[in-house]
Order: C-alpha cells, then sequence, then structure tokens
C-alpha cells in the first residue's frame, strides 16, 4: 500500500534527523583514533557513556572491505572477539562492493538474530582529510527510538482474497443454517441498542458460529465474547450502562440500523454466496464482510449503503 511506503519513508527521515548529527560527532572521533584499536575503542566507549540519550545498543567500526576494525562496544561491555569478521553480506554493506555508502545511511528494518527484536543500523563514513578510513556503525533496537504518529490509515476500499482452497470448492457447498440465523432479528436489535445506546463502538457478528464480539469504549483493550444464547437476549443489555453515543464517531446512530439491516439482507439473499461474518466500527467508519468464497471486503460505511444485493451477487 502506497500510505504505508509514505509513512515508513517520514518515519525514516524523521530517525535520520535524530542519529545524524550524533553520528557525525561521533565519526569525527573515530577518524583521530582510527590507526590505534585501543585508542579507537576508549573514544566509542567514552562517547556512548556520554549520549546515552540515544540509547544505542551497540556500535562497531567497519573497514572499507566489510570487516569488523573494532570491538563490539555498548555501555556496559566490549567484546573484542569480533574482530575481523566478515560483514560484507549484511544488506546495510552491501554498497562496500560498489561505489562505497553515502555519508550516512540507514539500513532497513531487520530482526536481530540474538534479542529477535526488530533493530535498525545506522552508519556514517569516518574520513580524515578527505581520505576514507571506513565507517562506524550504531545497532537500535526500534522499541528505543523515537518514532512519530503520521497520521491514521486511508479509508479507501479493501479487497482481500481468502483461502484458494475455500474459493476453488465455493460452488461444491451450501450454506448451513446456524442457530443465529433463526434469531436474526433478536440479534440485530440487541446489537443496535449495544452500539447506540451503550457504548459499544466495534462489534463483529460471526453468524455461522452464532456469537459475537464486542469492544465497549470505557475499556477499548478488553472485548467481550458472547454466545448465542446470550446475545438473542435482551438481559444482556443490562451488563453494559446507558452512554452517550460519542461526538467523535464518524458512523450516526440511523447509519447503524441500516447497516445491521443490511448485514441481515446479505446473510439470507443467497444459499452458496452469504456472509460468514461482519463488523461495523462507528469510530473510523469502516465496515467488514467476509463470505462464504473467504473473501474479504473492508470499506467505509455509506459506501456499504450504497450497493444492493445485486453488487454483492450479480443479478
Amino acid at each position: 500500500m502506497q500510505w504505508i511506503e509514505t509513512i515508513i519513508n517520514e518515519q525514516r527521515s524523521y530517525i535520520e534527523s535524530r542519529l545524524q548529527p550524533a553520528l557525525y560527532q561521533l565519526s569525527c572521533l573515530c577518524a583521530e583514533n582510527w590507526q590505534n584499536r585501543t585508542d579507537l575503542d576508549q573514544s566509542v566507549r567514552q562517547f556512548l557513556n556520554r549520549n546515552q540519550g540515544h540509547r544505542c545498543r551497540l556500535v562497531y567500526a567497519v573497514d572499507l572491505q566489510g570487516k569488523q576494525y573494532s570491538s563490539n562496544i555498548s555501555a556496559e561491555h566490549e567484546d573484542s572477539s569480533r574482530v575481523g569478521r566478515d560483514l560484507s553480506l549484511r544488506p546495510y554493506l552491501k554498497a562496500l562492493n560498489a561505489d562505497g555508502l553515502p555519508d550516512f545511511s540507514l539500513s532497513k528494518v531487520y530482526i536481530d538474530k540474538v534479542t529477535h527484536q526488530p533493530c535498525i543500523t545506522a552508519l556514517h563514513v569516518v574520513q580524515f582529510r578527505g581520505n576514507t578510513l571506513g565507517y562506524i556503525a550504531a545497532d537500535f533496537d526500534l522499541k528505543q527510538l523515537p518514532l512519530k504518529n503520521f497520521g491514521n490509515a486511508p479509508t479507501q476500499w479493501r479487497q482481500i482474497k481468502g483461502d484458494p482452497s475455500i474459493r476453488s470448492t465455493l460452488f461444491q457447498q451450501t450454506k448451513t443454517y446456524s442457530e443465529m440465523d433463526k434469531h436474526l432479528d433478536e440479534v440485530m436489535d440487541v446489537i443496535g441498542s449495544l452500539v447506540t445506546s451503550q457504548g459499544i463502538f466495534h462489534v463483529k457478528i460471526h453468524f455461522s458460529s452464532s456469537r459475537a464480539t464486542l469492544w465497549p469504549k470505557s475499556d477499548p483493550f478488553r472485548y467481550r465474547l458472547h454466545v448465542l444464547d446470550e446475545i438473542i437476549s435482551p438481559e444482556v443489555c443490562l451488563v453494559y450502562p446507558k452512554v452517550n453515543y460519542p461526538d467523535d464517531a464518524i458512523v450516526n446512530p440511523n447509519t447503524v440500523q441500516n447497516v445491521l439491516g443490511l448485514f441481515k439482507l446479505l446473510r439470507n439473499a443467497d444459499d452458496t454466496l452469504y456472509l460468514r461474518s461482519a463488523s461495523l466500527n462507528i469510530m473510523n467508519g469502516f465496515v467488514g464482510l467476509n463470505f462464504s468464497c473467504d473473501g474479504s471486503h473492508y470499506l467505509q460505511a455509506e459506501e456499504f449503503l450504497q450497493k444492493d444485493t445485486s453488487f454483492w451477487f450479480g443479478s
């Protein structure tokens, strides 16, 4: 998705702006002590101790052939056993085999083989009197870096194909009516009340397995699971306190009822191609649909309501 690539690029630019000044200072220290590895290691360690706010996990120097030139150095320890190992095949050093790296570069995010955490490596060229001596590399755990919020995800329609084996046998199957299908009117009435009057901002209805999952706005990190006997009974409304409909909801209360009505229509329209589950989130306005062919759709509620059954199933 283009929006993901855009955010990744913006995030990388932000990280570079935060790391490049410090890596430049470190590269200058390394240039002064490059010829003596003991002095080089000491200068790197002292720099890390003075700049712990950057929370760098590991620093090491690399020569022009892609071999490690210094010890592995962190604020806590240093490991000289790594000196001389070949790093040239690491993705962020492959450019050394061509025309060299730019003054500063940032690797793609990768999973560290030791910590099993997302990491990123920053590299800065080390130069002395116009001559390139090598590079200084700094590894960072991604969770330790300052990341910005670049806004919300876009709201355009997304269609996602599911299991090919299910699609290939679609016309060999017929819908088995669930217990929920016998009580759809009651289920939709109860869910409509919970969403419009009792603080549920996200609901997913599993028609085929006769259950529903609900997310209350007052406790959004914990969803509630209700089986059929619970969700068809108006008594379940006593579980959730009455609250005002959220002012910042994208979907208005009348639209909620219309969306639930169309869910019911799509569930009953055809015995081969039918709705297996559906969700509604009133805060971001998204409707989610999963059909018997295992195809899924995510679109805005208003756009969803503009489509009749012939759009989904043909004439």
